[in-house]
């Protein structure tokens, strides 16, 4: 995995920020393949509680990492407990790394 300690740690309390202390992170795609080099950050949120606005809550993960992680390419992708599952989050639990 391509992240450091304090980057893991950083995302984990932007999760809990926002989301609240149930959140998952799941890391995904190229970062957790020691042997790349670059690449953008693919996270996976999940929740199981239901949110008023995932696009706000999105918006806000996104902000919190900027602040955290500083200005670089980080995908988010959110799934409360009303959101069904899609490709990309089955392929995210299935390849990923939990945070």
């Amino acid at each position: 995995m391509r992240l450091n300690s304090d980057q893991v740690q950083a995302i984990k309390q932007a999760a809990q920020q926002v989301l609240g202390e149930d959140a998952r992170v799941t890391l995904f795609g190229s970062r957790t393949n020691d042997a790349l080099r670059g690449g953008d950050i693919d996270l996976l949120f999940e929740t199981s509680r239901q949110l008023d606005n995932r696009v706000t809550a999105t918006g806000s993960l996104y902000v919190a990492l900027i602040r955290r992680l500083g200005d670089r390419k980080i995908d988010v992708v959110l799934k409360d407990g009303a959101t069904p599952d899609a490709p990309v989050m089955r392929v995210a639990r299935e390849t990923g790394v939990l945070l």
